[in-house]
């Protein structure tokens, strides 16, 4: 099992203050999504029993936990108090008692509404607002550690990549084939496998298609988006498989998306914005004359979520800076047809981008 890092909890504590005090709240309040991860390095259980750390901008930070789940905690007494709660006790109570009258709280995106509501019923002075603009700042730049355990997890998944092309398909539904897939992931070292898109022939082109039965064949585009974390941190890649020797119309699209891939990869740089970089990858696929078959931005943010800033998609004028982790994918989806989908983890650097997933983007042909 990897080594977990020592992450400097008491510094992003820190800057979460003074990301308070640049966007205007007093408080935030993290429960059950990446933030209470970030700040305190305890993943919560998505319980009916409210977990919640209280950070406020001018006073200690304190974890209230169900009294069941505190042993799993690893205490960092520097950070924040714990306050574990009994079963007879009111977890919303102690929580508007920790923000008292401080009046406007950040409050993490994936809080349960019915713990909102309770909270805004208690609090009726303070202005909820979501905390994604302050901690999307927090988390936008990844620390070395966190890139050193995003490069573990792509080489996890590249090592599946490897052995997916020698992998046996045909005759194979894609529910199975999925399942191997997961199999494999975790056998090369992922702690948790989030999904596993298997999408064969005319499937290919519903870019978030569901394994079915579908029985995969000779002739057939394949699909195979998939991920899986590493200390928390997360993988995702996509490599598009053939079985048996393709069409010249298919090899054309393939070599499309793979250009597309390359260039979009190679416009990564410090200060480029993030809707740029997808329109160079966005323009060669429009120059092939399949423009209206990408269907999708280039590529998200990745870390404690699969998804997350930064967005790389028109209007998206953010500029990209050193340790910003996000994917490259281009696709083309042709309805009834196939579709082909190339996906890296790229970090932006000091002088350009670093590849996390590192395995073949050339045309793969299984049995």
């Amino acid at each position: 099992m990897t080594e977990a890092p020592n992450f400097d909890y008491a510094g992003r504590v820190a800057r979460a203050r003074n990301a308070m005090e640049d966007f205007g709240f007093d408080v935030l309040l993290a429960s059950l999504g990446s933030e209470l991860p970030y700040l305190t390095g305890y993943q919560a259980m998505p319980l009916e029993r409210l977990t919640m750390a209280v950070v406020p901008r001018d006073g200690d930070a304190t974890l209230v936990v169900p009294e069941l789940e505190a042993p799993r905690i690893e205490r960092h007494d520097d950070v924040f108090d714990v306050r574990a709660w009994g079963e007879t006790e009111d977890p919303i109570g102690i929580v508007a008692d920790l923000v008292g009258s401080r009046s406007r709280a950040a409050i993490g995106d994936r809080t349960w509404s019915v713990f909102l509501l309770g909270l805004q019923a208690a609090l009726p002075a303070t202005k909820f607002a979501s905390a994604r603009r302050l901690t999307a700042a927090l988390r936008l730049v990844k620390e070395p550690a966190e890139v050193d355990l995003m490069r573990l997890a792509a080489e996890a998944v590249d090592r599946v990549a490897a052995r997916l092309a020698t992998h046996q398909f045909a005759g194979k539904t894609e529910r199975r084939l999925s399942r191997e897939v997961i199999d494999l992931t975790r056998e090369e070292g992922c702690e948790t496998v989030d999904f596993a898109i298997v999408a064969s022939g005319p499937n290919g082109a519903s870019p978030h298609h569901e394994p079915d039965e579908r029985v995969i064949g000779p002739g057939d585009s394949v699909v195979i988006d998939f991920g899986g974390t590493i200390q928390g941190y997360h993988s995702d890649t996509t490599r598009t498989f053939h079985v048996g020797e393709p069409s010249a119309a298919y090899r054309e699209v393939y070599e499309v998306v793979r250009a597309a891939q390359a260039a979009g990869a190679d416009a990564v740089h410090p200060g480029v914005e993030a809707q740029a970089v997808d329109a160079v990858a966005r323009r060669i696929i429009a120059d092939a004359g399949y423009g209206d078959y990408f269907i999708h931005r280039l590529g998200h943010g990745i870390g404690l979520d699969v998804h997350e800033d930064p967005y790389l998609v028109t209007g998206n004028s953010q500029q990209l800076g050193p340790g910003m982790t996000f994917s490259i994918e281009p696709g083309v989806y042709l309805p009834g047809r196939f579709g082909v989908r190339i996906e890296d983890i790229v970090v932006c650097t000091d002088d350009g981008v670093d590849r996390l997933n590192r395995s073949p983007r050339e045309l793969v042909v299984v049995s």
